[in-house]
Parts: C-alpha cells; structure tokens; sequence
C-alpha cells in the first residue's frame, strides 16, 4: 500500500504531462489546418521570425506571400520550403520586394501584393527596425526612418489591404510588437515611440472592423533571441535593482516560439497575447500602479549606465 502511495504522484505527473503534450499538439494540427489555401502576407520573411513562420504556415497549405527587402533572401527562403514540402498539398509562395523604409513605393507593393491571389486572409505585419543610443545622439532623420519601418509602413499596408476584407467582410491583421508598445525603457526613444504608436492603431483598429467579421490581433514579446545569452567572464556583477530588472526584462523568446503563438493566435483569432516572463509582466504593473516607484527604478539604471561607461 505505502509503495502504492509513492508511485502514485510520479505517475499522476507524467499522466498530466502526456494529456498536455498531446493537447498541444492537436491545437497544433488544428491550428495548421485553419490556414488552409488561406492568402497569408508575412511582411518580413527572411527574419529569424518571418522564416520560422513561413515554415509553418507554407506547412499548413497557406498560399503565403512572401516580403522583404532582398530578393535573393527570398528566392533561397521559396526553393528551401518548396523542397523541404510535398508540392501536391502546399503552394508555391509568391515573392514581393517590401522595404517600409521607402514610403514612395508603398502603393507599388500593396498592388502587387493584391494582384497576387486577388485579396488577402491574414496580414502579419513583423517588420521592426530596433536601435539603442541616448536621444541627444539620435538624429530625426533617424527617428523618421525608425517611425517608418515600425508605425508608417505597416499602418500603410494595413490601410492597403483593408478595403478588400471589408468587402469580402473577412480578413485577420495582426502586428508582432514588442512589450516596448506598452513599456518604454531608456535609451531606445524613438524605437518605444513608435511601437506604442502602432500599438494604439491596432487597438483603435480593432474596434472599428470588428463589424466587417475582420480580427486585429496584437502580440507583444520581449527580447528575441536565437539562442539562450550567455553570461560573459569579464562582466562585472551588479547588484543594484535595475541590474537585477534589466536582465529580466532582456529575456527574450525564441523565433520558433513566437512563430508558434503567430499560428495559434491565427487560428483562435485571439485579440491581444503577451509573451513575457514574470518579471517583465510585474513591471507593466508597476507601471500602472506605481509610476513613481517604477521611474525612480528607471532613472536609476540610468545613472548606473553613466558611472559605468567611464570605468570600460
């Protein structure tokens, strides 16, 4: 009876895991069959995200339309998932040269992209132009090219694409945004800008559409990060509070995760997901409940950065 007992929370264990595995991977396959021959625009294909999602969206026999802003990146993205997939159930993806830093060309490519199938099912807007310096070393015309990438160009072809869902009253927008659209953190000011920027677009969007059967989706996530950071032999432990909240905050998600949260919030139509560890979660609230707190930790990391940088 006692070893009965003992053997009895192990085995409850690896019974509650097996179910959850295989629950995920019948979403999984659920998820991948929802985007069946659905038109599906990835707007920067050749990132480590954009390619982790063409993976499993060509997989599940979506007739992907794919963006960016070099055409050999893509053409060798196309030949790697046409050989890689059975070509009885997939389709050959369709390659459009997108490049959000050049406004002029915008209505170019949103007819291009039309022309391809003649309307869209699913508009994922991952392009980001990322930069981290002090805002008095930030010129505007820098400022203007990050807006650009970040707010103006997937705005631009949300707009573009727009009136084709709302005829056919069905359509799924959805913006890759970091945590920085609702967070903002030091020295990245016009990158925090303009993701809270195009983060309060979605959100005005959404409502507005919802009565044309279209879904605008958020997903907001942390650091992306290929592989896991290492710590590196030289540096210098610091154990001040905003040492110990900037590590956190840095821990980002792997491409192949976040591409699989894409598909899902796809499939479940989800409106808004966050991907963040805890600490990075905790700090959103202390930002709503505890702005003063939240700035005096803020402003002291700050000050750690500028007593450091004469020390190197």
């Amino acid at each position: 009876m006692g070893f009965t007992s003992v053997l009895a929370l192990p085995m409850l264990v690896v019974v509650v895991a097996g179910i959850y595995y295989l629950y995920n991977e019948v979403l999984r396959f659920m998820s991948k069959s929802v985007v069946r021959n659905k038109v599906v625009v990835i707007t920067d294909a050749v990132s480590g995200v954009g390619n982790e999602c063409a993976k499993l969206f060509h997989k599940g026999g979506a007739r992907l339309i794919l963006c960016g802003k070099s055409w050999d990146k893509l053409e060798s993205l196309s030949d790697d998932l046409s050989s890689a997939s059975d070509p009885s159930v997939t389709f050959t993806p369709k390659l459009v040269l997108l490049d959000f830093s050049d406004m002029d060309s915008m209505p170019d490519v949103i007819t291009e992209i039309l022309e391809c199938y003649g309307c869209v099912d699913v508009l994922i807007c991952n392009s980001s132009l990322k930069i981290k310096a002090p805002v008095q070393t930030m010129s505007l015309e820098l400022d203007k090219t990050i807006m650009d990438t970040n707010y103006f160009g997937p705005i631009t072809l949300a707009k573009g694409v727009l009136q084709s869902m709302i005829s056919r009253r069905t359509g799924h927008l959805l913006l890759v945004n970091s945590i920085q659209g609702k967070l903002a953190v030091p020295f990245r000011t016009a990158y925090a800008a303009s993701k809270h920027a195009v983060q309060a677009f979605f959100d005005c969007l959404r409502a507005e559409v919802e009565e044309y059967g279209i879904s605008v989706s958020t997903i907001s996530h942390t650091f992306i990060s290929a592989l896991p950071k290492e710590a590196t032999p030289s540096s210098k432990p610091n154990n001040s509070l905003w040492s110990f909240l900037s590590r956190h905050l840095s821990h980002g998600v792997h491409p192949v995760d976040l591409a699989d949260e894409i598909l899902r919030t796809v499939s479940r139509r989800k409106k808004e997901v966050l991907l963040a560890h805890p600490i990075p979660r905790a700090a959103l609230y202390i930002r709503s409940l505890f702005p003063s707190l939240f700035f005096a930790v803020v402003a002291a990391g700050v000050k750690d950065v500028a007593i450091a940088e004469p020390l190197q």
